[in-house]
């Protein structure tokens, strides 16, 4: 983008609130007179609900006063209930039904009114009106979402955010924010009193992102000038209390906006349920498994696409079965056991791609201080056979996998199966990967195989647990494709 352009979009976000808030009002009475308009079209003109009693013909200027009424009520009601201060990540169903709410309100309080005056037109021409305000807003919100997070997703009149803090919650805080583009945040970097010794790697579905380290938490207010950050997020352990102070009188004497995430047994942003009993707010964490309805339609996701697979490929796994045989003595295919779904083991099955004693020679392997233990694939493996060789860089290797699908050990989209050895050197937070059942692709897949690190790796296997949905799922399977056929990362 251009600098001009940039200049020019964060000129528009920092127009005045109440001219922002004031245009939002004027559009939104004008739509309730649209749509007042058209319920008199509806009711009068093409008579739709029946004729029109004569005691209740009524020309359109003897609404006049209840239609100015009605648009009044209504972006009073929006603007007393917080509808045009909402959150950015407020939802689109939660937004209509603050908007049905204050509409039908203002409805009821019009319709109360004409009656107290002795006003009798058609009483049906309030409930298309009705219909009509709440349809017109709730459609204009949808279109501009739509037009607005495809700025947003370009980098067209995004914020520009500084996380202060490396830690975990700061970590999780620019995967949620570097995740979503279409939140409209730009993380342009962070800062931290120490200096990671190397660049940090930060998990989304699409891709491994390395944000800039900026500097210390003393340098925040000249990093905010320099960048000109909209908005500053504190995501600091408890222990660093006056850190914490100190940046927010900085940020309020620059006249920049900050907030602050709670380090909350490291949570991630999107795993936190906020309730309120007496007054007092109650927080509690959602189960990153995927449960109860989800689960069952992940289930039979998987057992219909690999019924499918197995069926189709059953000719050629029955040639590279041969092929197997006549390359290298051994069986054709290879038996290991890994770990599952909440620690459960199980045979895993694959097309072998090593020599007879591959296993035995792996302890030599071991040794060599270059190679992440926590790791199955190792580049240059020289344990491989030719046949393989070729088998592991189109994966067609993990054929057989699909038959650990079918029995409900594995799934066709989840974090990557380790084998026990790998599970006994994992730290605390890496088991809860554990949490959902392996996968033959995954996030690790369609993002550099293994390119990746361990940990990097571990971040997009909680991140895809996090945000699991059907669609989640068929998008990542539809990238597997073009990473197998690069063989990008495959070894």
């Amino acid at each position: 983008m251009a600098v001009n352009d940039r200049s020019e979009h964060r000129t528009l976000a920092r127009l005045p609130t109440w001219l922002i808030v004031g245009t939002r009002m004027g559009i939104d009475a004008t739509l309730v007179y649209l749509a007042f308009r058209l319920a008199y079209w509806l009711r009068y003109d093409l008579a739709i609900g029946g004729d029109v009693p004569e005691f209740a013909q009524q020309p359109l200027d003897f609404f006049q006063g209840k239609i100015l009424l009605l648009m009044l009520l209504t972006v009073l009601l929006f603007q007393f209930r917080g509808l045009y201060r909402l959150p950015r990540w407020t939802t689109l169903l939660d937004e209509a039904s603050s908007i049905a709410n204050a509409a039908t309100t203002a409805t009821a309080i019009v319709i109360l009114y004409s009656f107290l005056q002795r006003f009798y037109p058609s009483r049906l021409i309030f409930v298309y009106a009705w219909l009509l305000v709440i349809a017109l807003l709730v459609l204009k919100r949808a279109v501009v979402r739509i037009v607005r997070e495809r700025l947003w997703i370009r980098g067209i009149g995004t914020d520009k955010v500084l996380v202060v803090g490396a830690g975990r919650a700061g970590q999780r805080l620019m995967q949620s924010l570097l995740g979503q583009p279409q939140l409209g945040y730009e993380v342009i970097g962070f800062v931290d009193d120490v200096e990671p010794t190397e660049a940090l790697a930060i998990a989304t579905d699409r891709r491994v992102v390395r944000p800039r380290y900026l500097g210390t938490s003393a340098e925040v207010s000249a990093i905010v000038r320099l960048h000109e950050v909209d908005e500053v997020i504190i995501a600091l352990p408890p222990t660093q209390h006056a850190v914490m102070l100190r940046i927010m009188n900085e940020c309020r004497a620059d006249e920049i906006d900050f907030k602050l995430v709670p380090d909350l047994f490291e949570l991630a942003l999107d795993r936190v349920d906020i309730h309120e009993v007496g007054g007092l707010p109650l927080i509690g964490l959602k189960s990153a498994r995927i449960a109860g309805w989800n689960y069952w339609v992940k289930r039979s996701m998987d057992i219909v696409v690999s019924s499918a697979i197995l069926v189709f490929f059953s000719g050629p796994a029955a040639i590279l079965a041969a092929a197997i045989k006549l390359d290298s003595d051994g069986p054709v295919l290879f038996r290991q056991e890994r770990v599952g779904k909440d620690g459960r083991r199980f045979t895993c099955y694959k097309f072998r791609t090593m020599v007879r004693d591959a296993e035995q020679q792996l302890d030599d392997m071991d040794g060599a201080d270059d190679i992440d233990q926590r790791l199955i694939k190792r580049r240059d493996d020289p344990r491989r056979t030719r046949v393989g060789i070729w088998l592991r860089r189109t994966s067609f290797d993990e054929l057989p996998q699909f038959v650990n699908v079918v029995r409900g050990e594995m799934s066709i989209v989840g974090p990557r199966p380790p084998v026990p050895a790998e599970v006994a050197k994992y730290d605390a937070w890496h088991l809860d990967r554990l949490l959902i059942t392996p996968g033959l692709t995954g996030l690790w897949q369609v993002s550099g195989r293994s390119n990746l690190t361990f940990e990097e790796m571990v971040r997009l296997d909680l991140y895809y647990a996090e945000q699991w949905s059907p669609w989640l799922d068929i998008k990542i399977m539809l990238r597997t494709i073009p990473a197998i056929l690069t063989a990008r990362g495959a070894y």
